[in-house]
């Protein structure tokens, strides 16, 4: 009991921890963080090395001849030569060589035409239009999009609430002639105008002339519609109050 009350009457400084331990704390702190510094002071030296380096490579050059073969000059060792094979467009080869279209894809390229851009109805003649359109070589592309836009036909179609069926009657090869058709087939057009229904029918004659191109996955075919005009042999118009399709009793 004498003893507590003599630890008691000592001053305050006296009852904390040991000096050396304070201090072995604060060196293995200095020593944690020197360890750290030296690491990442390597990390940095390597990375400086490593830029270094790289920055003073010599360049690689590839060389391109005519006949597309490409020649690497400037490589890591004096000397060497490292050649491959380039195409000027790889995007452009076709997947298919040396397989020639047939008459059978021709005839159905000229089917998938004739309904994209002859078939509609005021929802679907916008992209019927443009998936016809998309079948076309570029200058014919241009002008039937002007010939559309001058004769307003897509506003036409929408304004009188159009519907038109088309029926394929034949596809006949024209011969001397590698890849040009003569169809005959029957246009049925409804059209709404002051409430009242007038529906024409229109036996026509179409001339197709396709044109090779490329393969891809976009066309597989590889035609491309270069030409096409058509001629109405028949037509009549009925306005009465009840119509029939015509197309309906022998749609192919």
């Amino acid at each position: 009991m004498r003893k507590i009350d003599q630890m008691s009457e000592l001053p305050e400084i006296t009852r904390y921890t040991k000096y050396y331990e304070h201090d072995g704390m604060l060196r293995a702190y200095a020593n944690r963080a020197m360890l750290l510094a030296m690491i990442f002071g390597v990390l940095a030296m390597a990375s400086l090395g490593f830029a270094i380096y790289v920055r003073v490579q010599p360049p690689t050059v590839i060389r391109v001849d005519s006949d597309g073969n490409a020649s690497v000059v400037g490589g890591g060792r004096a000397g060497t030569l490292a050649t491959f094979s380039l195409s000027a467009d790889a995007s452009s080869e076709d997947p298919f060589p040396g397989v020639a279209p047939t008459d059978l894809e021709g005839r159905a390229v000229v089917r998938q035409f004739l309904t994209r851009y002859l078939s509609y109805t005021p929802d679907s003649v916008d992209r019927n239009l443009a998936e016809a359109l998309n079948l076309m070589t570029a200058n014919l592309r241009v002008y039937s999009m002007n010939r559309l836009r001058d004769e307003d036909t897509v506003g036409k179609i929408k304004g009188e609430h159009m519907i038109s069926d088309f029926a394929i009657r034949s596809i006949e090869h024209v011969k001397g002639t590698p890849w040009t058709y003569t169809v005959f087939g029957v246009k049925e057009v409804h059209r709404v105008k002051n409430a009242t229904e007038a529906t024409d029918q229109i036996v026509g004659r179409y001339n197709v002339r396709l044109v090779e191109t490329t393969r891809s996955e976009v066309n597989p075919s590889g035609f491309l519609v270069a030409e096409y005009g058509e001629q109405q042999m028949v037509g009549e118009r009925e306005p009465g109050l009840q119509q029939k399709s015509a197309l309906d009793k022998d749609r192919p």
